[in-house]
């Protein structure tokens, strides 16, 4: 009974780079919305460092920017189309169901 030297050796994948979000010519400013729309969800949410893959310092930048273009009404703070829908049905049917009464 021989035993293998290395038992739990893991087989090599071919791993591909991923490419920086930000490349060293982009300037991390609230006026950039192509740049900016990039890290927010669809709910209008600053998505986090790790969806991102920034830098802490990219981070902090972006973070800045977007609270700027926020409050410069550039963008919404928030993006809930989807929600103001629902609650316009549920009062219409809750105004439906007074009126039947």
């Amino acid at each position: 009974m021989e035993k293998s030297k290395r038992p739990f050796r893991k087989s090599k994948r071919s791993f591909r780079r991923r490419l920086p979000p930000i490349q060293s010519g982009d300037r991390i400013d609230y006026r950039n919305m192509s740049l900016i729309s990039r890290f927010i969800s669809e709910q209008g949410k600053i998505l986090s460092r790790r969806v991102n893959r920034l830098t802490l310092k990219q981070q902090r930048l972006i973070t800045i920017a977007i609270k700027q273009a926020r409050i410069l009404s550039l963008l919404p703070f928030l993006n809930n189309d989807k929600q103001f829908e629902r609650s316009a049905s549920t009062a219409r049917a809750n105004g439906l169901r007074i009126r039947n009464k």
